[in-house]
């Protein structure tokens, strides 16, 4: 089973079972009870929010009074070495052999809040983002703070690179990208008006956010860029970004080159085998649109090992 993601997304409507779009899911849970042999199997999966809806509600009372064992839990990539955070309800349901049924409460054992990433956090965990540009010293390793973060921003971050149980962005990248660069350097127009929004990784990051659908055309929340200059030059980069003029603001970003992951690299950071690829009359767009709506291929493989076994 998927998900009516804009139904039950903390961006979205929210219109839980009062939205249209979730009639499909309901009449399954519906029919299922009237089955005249049930499936041994499910696997459910949905976006962070839906754990506290209506429809999981009915879902979890339907799957009970059907004598399903089943287990919730919320994961994210890194959860199995992939350096992107992705957080995800998914639910696996067992047809148990007796009528007795037992319910496993969602769970995030597995997670540390530092693999989330700050748009999957409840805002009790951490602050609001607030403005700055003015270069700060942190508590530790004498890490500047710049752009639009908040010093706990940073701490999650440096928290997440040093996670070495996670793999490097760089495992995941093209080789021999810079024949093709210039098709995926972000314009001169998002540097200057959306820079302070960038989620910016390095090759050598443990980290990066989650690809959404909107990836390369919007820029807030949408996904990280990557760059391969050093922290310093960064830093350098981002300092008093505010009180430049617009040429020397632009002329300190091109520096660091900053770019779109390219839907490949998305690809293999959802998980995706080398031997997956697009039709070629499929637009860049529509590869981002669609690897946005995915799921991470690792992650459902590990979840359906354990259901399976």
């Amino acid at each position: 089973m998927r998900r009516c993601v804009q139904t039950f997304d903390r961006i979205g409507l929210q219109g839980d079972i009062h939205d249209l779009r979730t009639k499909s899911f309901l009449y399954i849970l519906d029919v299922l009870p009237r089955l005249h042999r049930l499936p041994r199997f499910i696997l459910l999966e949905n976006v962070k929010g839906f754990e506290s809806s209506s429809a999981r509600n009915i879902l979890v009372k339907t799957l009970m009074e059907c004598g399903y064992t089943f287990q919730e839990i919320m994961v994210s990539p890194t959860s199995v070495g992939i350096p992107n955070s992705r957080l995800r309800y998914f639910l696996t349901a067992n047809l148990a052999t007796n009528k007795l049924s037992t319910q496993t409460k969602i769970s995030d054992a597995h997670l540390h809040p530092s693999e989330y990433d700050s748009s999957e956090l409840p805002a009790d965990l951490y602050p609001t983002h607030t403005s700055t540009c003015q270069p700060e010293e942190d508590l530790q390793g004498g890490h500047v703070l710049y752009k639009m973060e908040t010093a706990t921003d940073v701490q999650r971050k440096m928290i997440q690179n040093n996670n070495l149980s996670v793999r490097q962005i760089q495992d995941f990248l093209e080789p021999q990208m810079e024949a093709n660069l210039e098709n995926f350097l972000l314009p001169p127009k998002t540097l200057l008006r959306y820079a302070l929004l960038l989620d910016i990784v390095q090759p050598s990051s443990r980290r990066s956010v989650c690809f959404t659908k909107g990836y390369g055309r919007y820029v807030e929340g949408t996904g990280s860029v990557l760059t391969n200059c050093m922290e310093t030059e960064m830093e350098h980069a981002f300092t008093h970004l505010d009180q430049c003029a617009e040429e020397e603001k632009l002329m300190r970003l091109m520096k660091l080159k900053l770019r779109y992951f390219t839907p490949r690299e998305v690809a293999n950071l959802m998980g995706f085998p080398q031997s997956f690829c697009f039709p070629e009359q499929i637009s860049t767009r529509q590869q981002y649109r669609a690897l946005g709506n995915s799921l991470n291929v690792l992650v459902v493989t590990k979840l359906l090992q354990t259901l399976l076994s």
